[in-house]
């Protein structure tokens, strides 16, 4: 899938479709999102929180 980014204030961001969210479990009132990048990818997934931050 091929996306634009966008402007948000001072910032870029990205529109993702609630299909990849219903795909990923996440609910986008309720969940964070993690992002990782490694090399030149950049990963979202669902953030899952660790037992010492609950």
């Amino acid at each position: 899938m091929h996306k634009k980014l966008r402007t948000i204030g001072n910032s870029w961001g990205l529109i993702i479709p609630l299909p990849i969210l219903e795909l990923l479990k996440v609910n986008p009132v309720l969940d964070d999102v993690e992002l990782v990048v490694e090399k030149d990818v950049l990963t979202i997934k669902k953030y899952v929180k660790k037992e010492k931050e609950q």
